[in-house]
This record gives C-alpha cells, sequence and structure tokens, in this order.
C-alpha cells in the first residue's frame, strides 16, 4: 500500500511542472494571438499609433541590473565554488550588463554632439 501511494505522488510531482509550461504557453500564445488581430484591426481602421521605445533608457536600466547581479554572483560564486565553469553563471550577467553600459555612453556621447 504505502509503495503505490508513493508512485502515484511521483507521478503527480512529475506531471506538475509540465501542465504548468503547458498553461503558460497557451496564456502566452493566445496573448500574442489577440494582441496581434487588435494591432491589425488599428491599422485597418487608421488610429495605431506606433508605440515610442527609448533604447537608451533601456540600455541604461538593463545594464545596470545586469552588472549588479552578474558582480553579485561572480564574487559569490567565487567565494563558494572557487574558479570553474559554474563561474559563467556570474560572468555572462556581467559581461552583458557592462556592454549595455558601454553602449549606452557611447549612443549618449554621439547624440549630445
Amino acid at each position: 500500500m504505502e509503495q503505490s501511494s508513493s508512485t502515484a505522488a511521483q507521478v503527480i510531482v512529475a506531471i506538475i511542472p509540465i501542465v504548468g509550461i503547458v498553461m503558460g504557453s497557451v496564456v502566452v500564445f493566445f496573448y500574442l494571438l489577440w494582441n496581434h488581430k487588435r494591432r491589425t484591426l488599428l491599422i485597418q481602421a487608421g488610429q495605431y499609433a506606433r508605440p515610442h521605445f527609448d533604447i537608451l533608457s533601456f540600455s541604461l536600466l538593463a545594464g545596470l541590473l545586469l552588472s549588479c547581479v552578474g558582480l553579485g554572483l561572480t564574487v559569490f560564486l567565487v567565494i563558494a565554488l572557487g574558479v570553474n565553469f559554474g563561474l559563467l553563471g556570474g560572468i555572462i550577467p556581467l559581461s552583458v550588463g557592462i556592454g549595455l553600459l558601454v553602449y549606452y555612453g557611447i549612443k549618449r556621447s554621439d547624440t549630445s554632439t
């Protein structure tokens, strides 16, 4: 009796992430579908206004966040694990964040002159 309840629990625990991923995918699919139809109808009605995206503000915010998270992860992983391939989990976001901050600095100096 004990063995069957344990097996049933293992099956349920294994199915829960699969169901969650499928349901999340369905929600994302219908959001994209309905948003596409909405934009199509707005374009046909002549009421669509293209949204403004400020790449400089995005690169500054994302660069700061990624640099801070990457620096924290890098320091933690060096202390916890030493120098090994696991350190890439901190170095990759750190380098992407620094790259975004460099892009922000270059574009800001280009637009100010």
